[in-house]
């Protein structure tokens, strides 16, 4: 069964150390996701209407809120992986031209050949997770920071989205927007497509097409990506039982909210909960641009 060896989060988002054997459902994320192969066998992501090849040698990065899932074939050998979920506002805090992080086109290719120096740092920030139990939050920070920057340089387009006024996808039909502020104040309750279609004064039909040019997901996908940011934030954040945030996020059993986690996550929320450490950020944007 996937496991997962380390987790840390805080203000730049997670950082998880995953032993996959299972496959993962389609899903998305509103942060930046970066996966590594960290050790085990070669496997795939499919993202783009395509297999993305995870090895030694390459990596496969998503865009936010891009819908993709991982691939793992029945009786295939373990791959232990390091996936990078970076807050986008994280990223503007330490620079501001780096606010393009939230864009749709951030990472124009899926799968790129990593350089020496990115093999380097997946090596040094998997071996803190995997050894160096006392990691501080700078320290870690400090990791993240230099990885994501490394692969920044080499694979984002943020130097010509700098300007762009978009910086997210976020829906331009008012309408969409209040079906998914809907989805946010109902996320206690099954998702009702005939009720969305209603709130944003649509159609069924018309409203699934509208809500997938508008956002790039079905609306059960995006329902899913609110339902998984809120459960792991309560998860790390608080000390509610697990069955009660199962009926909160409108899960009829706590054993179909363990099914949905673990399908979207690669790991059980009470595993999840026990190895997930939270740190605060305190690096200061000062200085940062010269990175870049």
């Amino acid at each position: 069964m996937s496991s997962a060896v380390r987790i840390i989060q805080g203000q730049f988002g997670r950082v998880a150390l995953l032993d996959m054997d299972r496959p993962l459902v389609t899903h998305a994320y509103s942060q930046c996701h970066v996966l590594l192969k960290a050790s085990g066998a070669d496997t795939y992501f499919g993202v783009r209407d395509g297999l993305q090849p995870l090895t030694d040698e390459t990596a496969v990065l998503v865009n936010t809120w891009e819908p993709h899932y991982y691939g793992h074939e029945d009786g295939a050998p373990e791959t232990v992986i390091l996936a990078l979920y970076i807050e986008p506002s994280w990223l503007a805090s330490l620079d501001g031209v780096l606010a393009s992080s939230a864009h749709p086109r951030f990472f124009l290719q899926s799968c790129v050949e990593i350089s020496p120096t990115i093999r380097h740092l997946t090596q040094d920030l998997t071996a803190d997770l995997l050894y160096d139990m006392a990691l501080d939050r700078e320290a870690a920070e400090e990791r993240v920071f230099e990885l994501m920057i490394a692969i920044i340089d080499q694979f984002s387009e943020w130097r010509s989205l700098r300007r762009a006024l978009r910086m997210a996808r976020i829906p331009t039909d008012y309408r969409i927007r209040r079906a998914i502020s809907y989805m946010r104040e109902n996320l206690g309750e099954p998702l009702d497509v005939n009720r969305l279609a209603e709130a944003a004064g649509l159609s069924r039909s018309h409203f699934f097409k509208t809500f997938r040019e508008n956002t790039g997901l079905t609306p059960r996908v995006y329902s899913s990506v609110l339902r998984m940011e809120s459960a792991i934030k309560c998860i790390a954040g608080t000390k509610q039982s697990m069955g009660e945030l199962a009926f909160d996020l409108g899960f009829s059993a706590q054993s179909h909210f363990t099914r949905f986690f673990q399908s979207h996550q690669g790991v059980a929320p009470s595993d999840y909960r026990r190895i997930v450490e939270v740190f605060e950020s305190t690096r200061s944007a000062e200085g940062s641009a010269a990175r870049i």
